[in-house]
């Protein structure tokens, strides 16, 4: 993690269920009662995935909940939310998703240097045996560790 930044939450669920090719680090486009609420942690990225839309990217169903003490211009939790890219990097990314297989998953929701950043992945969708190989590396990769912590003895 670099200097500066604060991880506001983070998607576990993705590495699990895809394939990660590459990262790319986006701003987001906010209003003042979201950037509150992100601040104290209210938010949700399990269900939310990224879309190209008219040579624009959004973060779509990303629950950002209410902020508490906001007043009738609060915003609406899962509105669809502008990711800041350069042009360049949003015809790859676009590009990349009309291939079969592949999607824009948002990884990691923090603060770098005040603002809001969100980390997506470009990944393609893992399918079951290869869910159980990795649940199978963690448990042999966590026995491993076990032995060598314990000098040893079983």
């Amino acid at each position: 993690m670099a200097e500066g930044t604060k991880t506001i939450v983070s998607n576990r669920k993705a590495r699990y269920e895809y394939h990660i090719d590459e990262r790319v680090e986006a701003g987001l486009m906010l209003t003042g009662t979201e950037v509150k609420s992100l601040r104290t942690g209210k938010a949700n990225l399990q269900e939310a995935f990224c879309a190209a839309v008219g040579g624009e990217i959004f973060l779509q169903q990303c629950h950002i909940a209410p902020y508490t003490h906001g007043n009738r211009m609060n915003h609406e939790p899962l509105r669809p939310r502008k990711l800041l890219l350069h042009r360049k990097e949003i015809e790859k990314l676009a590009k990349a998703t009309q291939q079969k297989g592949y999607t824009l998953i948002p990884l990691r929701l923090y603060f770098k240097n005040g603002r809001a950043k969100l980390e997506i992945g470009l990944g393609k969708g893992k399918k079951l045996h290869d869910k159980r190989a990795d649940i199978a590396e963690r448990d042999s990769k966590r026995r491993l560790d076990r032995i060598r912590k314990g000098g040893g003895d079983d």
